[in-house]
């Protein structure tokens, strides 16, 4: 009886592809193990098993399988529908979900080694220069890696060379699967065998008196397993003998010493003070956690709104208590990095070691550490707290999954597919799990308060700050008035310069929010009016002073700051606007003796440069934090007492229908960084409109009035959380094709949904790295079947697909679109 598996592809296509296997290997393969498989003509690609059945293909003949990977399954049972539900609501495939969830070091990809044909008989004088370098070199070394012969012949495209020199018949090319993971091994030091007695102790130091330097060291290493149990690394004895490597290499030449290898995760919590007494909740939380805890004895997904600084961490911390005394893994998911830094060490000290960390900073050997440990459910996985890609881990035994912040469009993936939200997946799999789920959040998004509302999600509420602090006093500046009366210095009121001076003056901590990185988003000349485009892309190039550069924010093209204007040649160029940069440097020019720090994405590049900005922040050594969104997020800094926010107007005037909703949560969030102590915190917000609603409702914490604003808006132009929205973008180099093919696939969606499809409609930048862009909206009303709706897409997208002109239009899906 012949035997079959089917095998996701880490590739876009709808399909899963059948492959044949013996009888021996259907025994030992499982769902959710690597296998290699041929695809295509020559391509080796890792496969994850989704099944072992006896059902042979009726489309094409099976190939056999290359080998199998694993012995046990590095994926669940359980994962595999979770991705298959995240494939099919999110309209993509789950070869892309698959290529999204799983450590890059997992799927393996075949690379082209190039042999020696030694059957053929080769003349030299038959083959050209380049060609003769590739035969020499294989006269040397049986393999070369496509790369190796690059370099050897001095080009970057070797693929002709390699073609004349297969049809010569001089090599053959072979596909070879590499692992690309590693386990580290750090070194050990310990006494030879022959020196493990007393006598032979003896008379080796007596040997050792003419070499006093390798003397010190054998001495350092007694004195060493005298203090610890633990095994002594290289480092701590080249460390403790104050001596050098080449020393300790001599002995272990001598035989006295000895080299050994323990594998070491990458991933480590270092300290073991932790047993730190949760702390006692205040009356507020504990109403907060019954609410709680009779929603989930109810199998309800339950939302808790708390104001910021009214100590939901605690409420998180009592919950992950309970949870871990049952045995069960924790999932806590955050929407920024910068967050994990606070929280890890919060945790920790109730923790310890419980907790590991997974996020996108992570190289490909972490992750495979990660993976593993949540797999195997190791006791330093129990808690997993990370970004929206922790999501998709191997938990076994998921019994709670916290989302902080729940409202954040961060949780949101836009590119590439899968483009799922975090929140959502996150309810799904805990489904799955039979999990609790809490979300949290001091300005839910509108779907989660019109579920709680309904009685869809279970509520809990806490509204007083930890330790009864007042909420901050948010005061309005109106910019257009200072302009009109000249009082204003650079991008700074009056105002705001008067308190930042009385902060400073306490030795208080002040943040400045601008939601724009840079130094000014466009370089204008005063002559002509041109501003510097990005040949790429439809937008202005970004002027960055620190590196006297122009960017695109898009797809990266940067150039050198010009000296004089591209179209007429004046030297007189000005900048528009303003970014984080500038407001670094005029306060620098205003307040000369301060320290100031800068928090943005060209700040936060490197691995650990989160960590060492939140740090230095919080012990004080920045009197100033300048930064965009990624500080408004549920970071606790206990000396700040003034929140500043540059500019509310960009927030406002966005063209899309949550700009109101998140301009609310935002400025409600960053203004909850201020005065998270004993002394009321202050909030200065300036605007050319300080008389719009949404200000208002901020400066008073009205939530509910915004929610209500908001919900009868939606209700009117059917939104979301009353209608559901797909949004299908078209991407083509062409720009008449693209108008053609968008206008097409808007009728044929007319003709299916009626007045419901808005557009299609090009994008406030309608050109990004040189493919033109078109979007239509699709509302579907709550009464319509969602599955159906986007089966009728699909079956749209399959008649376009059928004209040759439009094959070449990409169609991108946005379920929920944020």
């Amino acid at each position: 009886m012949s035997h079959f598996i089917d095998v996701i592809l880490p590739i876009p296509l709808e399909r899963l592809f059948t492959y044949s296997v013996t009888s021996g290997q259907a025994n030992e393969i499982k769902p959710g193990m690597r296998v290699s498989v041929p695809f295509g003509k020559s391509k080796i690609y890792t496969g994850l098993v989704h099944s072992v059945h006896q059902k042979a293909p009726e489309a094409y003949e099976a190939k056999e399988i290359d080998q199998i990977l694993d012995y046990e399954p590095i994926v669940t049972v359980t994962q595999i529908q979770h991705w298959e539900w995240i494939a099919e609501y999110y309209m993509c495939t789950l070869g892309e979900v698959l290529r999204s969830a799983l450590p890059s070091a997992f799927l393996l990809e075949s690379e082209t080694l190039v042999l020696r044909n030694m059957e053929a008989d080769v003349k030299e004088s038959d083959l050209k220069d380049d060609e003769f370098l590739v035969f020499e070199a294989l006269q040397h070394q049986s393999v070369l890696k496509v790369q190796e012969v690059a370099v050897i012949v001095d080009r970057k495209n070797v693929l002709p060379v390699l073609n004349r020199l297969l049809k010569k018949k001089v090599i053959h090319l072979k596909e070879e699967v590499f692992e690309q993971y590693r386990p580290k091994l750090v070194k050990y030091i310990r006494l030879g065998e022959a020196y493990t007695s007393d006598e032979s102790l003896e008379t080796l130091l007596e040997s050792l008196t003419r070499a006093p330097k390798q003397s010190q060291v054998v001495l350092a290493l007694f004195q060493l397993l005298g203090q610890t149990k633990k095994p002594i690394s290289v480092a701590d004895l080249e460390k403790a003998s104050n001596s050098s490597k080449a020393v300790i290499k001599a002995l272990v030449d001598k035989e006295i010493l000895e080299e050994y290898f323990i594998r070491t995760d990458r991933v480590n919590y270092d300290g073991s003070d932790y047993n730190a007494a949760i702390k006692d909740l205040n009356e507020y939380q504990k109403e907060a956690l019954r609410n709680i805890e009779k929603s989930f004895n109810d199998k309800k997904v339950t939302l808790l709104k708390g104001v910021t600084s009214s100590g939901k961490t605690e409420v998180y911390v009592k919950l992950i208590e309970a949870c871990l005394a049952t045995g069960k893994q924790v999932l806590y998911l955050l929407p920024e990095i910068a967050l994990t830094t606070q929280l890890i060490s919060r945790l920790q000290e109730y923790f310890g070691e419980k907790i590991t960390v997974y996020h996108s900073k992570y190289n490909v050997h972490e992750r495979v550490e990660v993976w593993n440990n949540v797999l195997n459910q190791e006791p330093k996985a129990q808690i997993v707290i990370g970004a929206r890609s922790s999501l998709f881990l191997p938990f076994r035994n998921l019994g709670l999954l916290i989302v902080d912040e729940e409202h954040e469009s961060s949780f949101k993936q836009f590119d590439p597919s899968p483009r799922y939200h975090a929140r959502d997946a996150a309810i799904v799999l805990a489904n799955f799990h039979r999990a609790n789920v809490l979300l949290g959040s001091a300005t839910p998004s509108i779907e989660s308060y019109y579920n709680a509302k309904t009685g869809k999600y279970g509520y809990a509420e806490i509204n007083r700050r930890f330790g009864n602090v007042l909420m901050p006093d948010i005061e309005l500046v109106d910019i257009k008035e200072a302009h009109r009366k000249r009082r204003m210095k650079g991008h700074f009121s009056e105002r705001l310069m008067e308190e930042i001076q009385e902060a400073l003056d306490m030795g208080e901590q002040v943040i400045l929010f601008q939601n724009r990185r840079g130094y000014a988003p466009v370089l204008e000349c005063l002559t002509c009016g041109h501003t510097p485009q990005c040949p790429n892309c439809d937008v202005s190039l970004t002027y960055h002073q620190y590196r006297k550069q122009i960017r695109c924010h898009y797809c990266g093209y940067h150039a050198a700051l010009p000296e004089s204007c591209f179209a007429c040649g004046s030297p007189d160029l000005d900048t528009k606007g303003f970014g984080t940069q500038q407001i670094e440097e005029e306060v620098l020019k205003l307040f000369p003796e301060v320290r100031v720090g800068r928090m943005d994405l060209d700040t936060t590049r490197g691995k650990h440069a989160y960590e060492k900005i939140i740090t230095s922040f919080e012990q004080q050594e920045l009197d100033i934090l300048i930064g965009t969104q990624m500080l408004t997020k549920g970071l606790d800094f206990r000396n700040v007492s003034l929140v500043g926010v540059m500019q509310a107007d960009t927030l406002l005037n966005f063209p899309d229908y949550r700009a109101h909703e998140k301009a609310f949560q935002l400025l409600t969030q960053v203004s909850g960084r201020a005065g998270r102590t004993k002394k009321r915190g202050k909030v200065i917000i300036q605007s050319y409109n300080p008389y719009h609603q949404i200000l208002k409702q901020v400066t008073t914490g009205d939530y509910d009035e915004m929610y209500k604003e908001q919900l009868y808006e939606r209700e009117q132009y059917k939104y979301p959380p009353i209608n559901r929205v797909v949004k299908i973008t078209f991407k083509h180099k062409n720009y008449n094709i693209l108008n053609e093919a968008a206008d097409w696939f808007a009728g044929a969606l007319r003709n299916n949904f009626g007045g419901t499809v808005l557009g299609p409609e090009y994008p406030p930048v309608s050109r990004i790295r040189n493919q033109y862009l078109k979007h239509i909206l699709v509302k579907i009303s709550k009464n319509d079947s969602l599955a159906r709706s986007k089966r009728n897409i699909k079956r749209i997208e399959k008649s376009f697909n059928a004209i040759s002109m439009y094959r070449s239009v990409r169609v991108i899906y946005n379920v929920d679109h944020i």
